[in-house]
């Protein structure tokens, strides 16, 4: 089980579109298997889902909050692991039963994730995109807690737009 995977894939999840219900299935396309048995209560229940997440990502919230804010989440949303496998060699562990849906197994997977993380490496591992006109959030397992964007891409833009306006910052001082 790898828990910061389900950390990051809870923030792809804050970030996906899953309007319509079809849109879930192009949010789990690594995923076939569970594409396959989403119903539209799985979308729905989804949505909420994600509305409930984006807070802990919210750069302003305190570790406490966050915290909080995950607790919360455990208590109205309640992991049910299992252990699977054959033998000694082959066990390992789910953080959902075989009888959960398709939202049961994301919402627990993001929650193990995102819990794991903050008790690992600390609450403020979770940011939104600092980039203009971005709202993505991401998990930040940089290893001295650095990260400012979602992507390469917002953070390429950024720095060319900051290179822009010094250089205009510039040019305007030299007509001056």
């Amino acid at each position: 089980m790898d828990l910061v995977r389900y950390a990051e894939r809870a923030a792809d999840l804050v970030n996906a579109d899953l309007e319509p219900t079809e849109a879930v299935d192009a949010y789990l396309a690594d995923r076939r298997w569970l594409a396959d048995q989403v119903t539209d209560k799985d979308a729905r229940l989804l949505r909420r889902f994600q509305k409930e997440l984006r807070p802990i990502f919210d750069q302003r919230a305190r570790d406490a909050e966050v915290v909080d804010l995950l607790n919360s989440l455990l208590g109205k949303h309640p992991v049910t692991p299992y252990i699977a496998g054959d033998d000694a060699d082959s066990w390992h562990l789910h953080v959902s039963n075989k009888a959960s849906t398709v939202a049961d197994l994301l919402v627990a997977e993001a929650l193990m994730g995102l819990a794991t993380l903050a008790c690992d490496l600390g609450p403020g591992r979770f940011g939104e995109c600092q980039a203009s006109r971005c709202d993505a959030v991401f998990v930040d397992t940089s290893p001295n807690q650095s990260r400012r964007y979602c992507s390469e891409r917002c953070s390429s833009r950024a720095n060319v737009a900051a290179y822009r306006a010094r250089q205009k910052a510039l040019a305007r001082e030299d007509a001056d």
